[in-house]
């Protein structure tokens, strides 16, 4: 039995990337003219408008971030007074983020702005297949956490 040869065009992998790597381009050019953000800086906001109270390493969990850019992305917010880092009550040596009200104001006016750019992005799909879209990736997402749950640390890979 002969190999089929790797294409790269036919590869999964290989083309979930570019297309991350286009839409990332994509947003992340929009928040940097709009409000100053990088991706990293609006994930933190975005994670911490859902769940405050979060360590870094916490934040690198959820997001997939490795800790130098939580942390780059977290010392940018507080510098701007989007972010406080107070201790955290439950591991002494980590710091618990959380959104000022300038930071809660700042995901006022970006979330919207994030929800319009999504609906532009996957306009060329009708609304059963970005169901479908999100479905199918988060069935990848669990069967590779489960195939290697430490696998995932992204916090823990930089």
């Amino acid at each position: 039995m002969t190999a089929t040869p790797l294409r790269l065009d036919d590869f999964l992998p290989y083309r979930l990337s570019v297309t991350s790597n286009l839409v990332s381009d994509h947003v992340a050019g929009a928040y940097r003219s709009l409000f100053g953000l990088s991706v990293p800086e609006w994930r933190l906001v975005a994670v911490l408008a859902e769940a405050d109270g979060l360590s870094q390493a916490a934040i690198g969990e959820r997001t997939r971030m490795d800790k130098v850019s939580v942390s780059r992305a977290a010392r940018a917010l507080e510098g701007r007074g989007l972010v406080t880092r107070l201790a955290d009550a439950r591991d002494a040596r980590a710091r618990a983020l959380s959104l000022t009200d300038a930071g809660r104001g700042l995901h006022a006016l970006v979330a919207p702005r994030a929800k319009a750019m999504e609906a532009a992005i996957f306009a060329c799909l009708d609304p059963a297949e970005a169901t479908q879209l999100k479905v199918l990736l988060a069935r990848v997402e669990a069967s590779l956490t489960a195939a290697d749950p430490t696998a995932g640390s992204a916090a823990d890979k930089k």
